[in-house]
Formats: structure tokens, sequence, C-alpha cells
């Protein structure tokens, strides 16, 4: 089993950044693709940013191409996001997810991944 526990959501302006963090505990994510997704009320959940197990390999949204940035630390057994000029419509519940590495890349659909964080709020303000 993996757990994962994300942090760094909070308030922030628009045009700030914020750091989000996916810190997994069970096992080790190092074989494990992984992903952030994003809900904002009202709205189906979706993959806002992806990374392949190698790390060589990532994954974006349009509308997170250009702003954000999906790393992780093997050694940290910990996947990020970093989020620049965010925008209002950026306003969500961001979660991460891991699924072992098997299929066709990327895993765009919830469905595809195994583990779930419970989420942090992230609010953009205008």
């Amino acid at each position: 089993q993996v757990q994962l526990v994300e942090s760094g959501g909070g308030l922030v302006q628009a045009g700030g950044s914020l750091r989000l963090s996916c810190a997994a505990s069970g096992r080790t994510v190092r074989s494990y693709d992984m992903g952030w997704f994003r809900q904002a009320p009202g709205k189906e959940r979706e993959l806002v940013a992806a990374i392949k197990w190698s790390g060589v390999s990532t994954y974006y949204a349009d509308s997170a191409k250009g702003r954000f940035t999906i790393s992780r630390d093997d050694a940290k057994n910990t996947m990020y996001l970093q989020m620049n000029s965010l925008k209002p419509e950026d306003t969500a519940v961001y979660a991460c997810a891991a699924r072992e590495s098997y299929g066709s890349w990327p895993y765009t659909a919830p469905g595809a991944y195994s583990y779930w964080g419970q989420g942090t709020q992230v609010t953009v303000s205008s």
C-alpha cells in the first residue's frame, strides 16, 4: 500500500506562486507513475500534470503549460508541483495520485490511478 499526503496549498493572489508537495509512505514510489489532479466546485476532476517513474517524461494539461512544473525526488519519496503565475481559475482542491507503471502514457483518467492523497486547497484571489 502507498499512502500519499499533500501539503503546500493555501491562499495566494493572482500572479503569485505556490509549491505543492506529495509525500509518499508505505513503500517507495520509485517505480510508480504519478500525477496531480485538481477539482473545482461543480467541475470534474482533471489531470493537471503527470510524471513517469523515470522522471524523464512529463505531461501537462493545456491550462498548466508554461506555468506549472512537475518534478519528483525519489530519494525523498516526494513529488512536487511548482505553480507560477497563478490565476483565479486555478482555484481548486489539488490531489496527488500514483499508479504502477504499465500501459499507455499518459494516464489522464482519475480511474487509472490506484493511490490518492486527501487533497490540499489552493485558492487564488483576484
